[in-house]
């Protein structure tokens, strides 16, 4: 193995001195050696970095930055799942209401079919107590009305209010029953305060005190008040309760208080009287 030389210049610097030795002066130059230094030492040292070094600074680097690389595509995909998650569930919240909005709609129209089904039920019941209906009548230009000319509707039915001015076109209560049934109706039957105050609404007074409508009621065999189709009274609106035999028919009378007016006649006095009769058309 060859050795490596290296070559340096050394420089003598000389300074002039006086000493003084005893009482001799001298004068000489002294040579100094200063600084003797070779190129190598004049160079910094560079520290050398093995393969090794380099791969153990490298890898905490390497593995922090592929933390950094793995939580970044965690939360991108967390991030992505997120907002998928809301937006199906948004999705799901608004196919919800819909189906909630088909779901009422449905049962809208299911209860609309439901009274369309009864009032047509209805109608054909009214028609079938007719032997010849009279349509033209009725439904003129095919259109129905609930009720007949000259009648009035209250709820489901229809009054007549006879208006006849003179007595000779009054009836007896029969009679007057036997009226209404030509008509496919029945005296007047007052089955709550209402339809009492429609029915006052209605009526007028005529000719004496004692004159007024004739309603379907009458006395029974057992001396009971009872409607002219055979049923008991739910309410009653009596005047009087006279209890004689021979007053055994009831009408309203519009000469008396209004909250208390069905008075007893003979069944054989004539007087004005009230039909009433199903609607063609029920009401919603």
């Amino acid at each position: 193995m060859e050795e490596e030389l290296n070559y340096a210049n050394v420089t003598f610097k000389t300074n002039g001195v006086s000493t003084q030795i005893g009482s001799r002066k001298s004068s000489f130059k002294e040579i100094i050696y200063d600084e003797v230094k070779t190129e190598e030492e004049t160079q910094e040292t560079q520290p050398i970095i093995t393969e090794n070094e380099k791969r153990a600074r490298f890898l905490p680097l390497l593995f922090l930055g592929m933390i950094c690389f793995i939580l970044l595509l965690a939360i991108i995909v967390l991030s992505v799942f997120t907002h998928e998650q809301r937006r199906q569930m948004g999705v799901l919240a608004e196919q919800s209401l819909q189906l909630a909005a088909v779901r009422a709609a449905l049962q809208r129209r299911t209860a609309d079919l439901h009274r369309e089904r009864n009032r047509l039920n209805w109608t054909l019941d009214v028609i079938l107590d007719y032997d010849n209906f009279p349509a033209a009548e009725r439904c003129p230009q095919k259109q129905c009305k609930p009720c007949p000319n000259d009648w009035a509707m209250f709820q489901s039915n229809c009054y007549l209010f006879t208006k006849d001015e003179f007595s000779k076109n009054w009836k007896t209560w029969e009679q007057s029953q036997e009226f209404c049934v030509k008509e496919k109706a029945k005296l007047a039957v007052i089955d709550s305060q209402e339809e009492q105050e429609f029915i006052n609404n209605k009526t007028e007074k005529y000719n004496d005190n004692n004159h007024g409508y004739w309603i379907g009621l009458k006395k029974d065999k057992e001396d009971v008040w009872t409607w002219a189709d055979g049923r008991n009274l739910s309410v009653t609106f009596w005047s009087t309760e006279d209890a004689a035999n021979r007053l055994s028919c009831g009408l309203i009378n519009p000469h008396h208080n209004r909250s208390s007016n069905w008075a007893k006649s003979s069944c054989y006095m004539k007087n004005r009287w009230i039909c009433e009769t199903r609607v063609l058309i029920r009401p919603d």
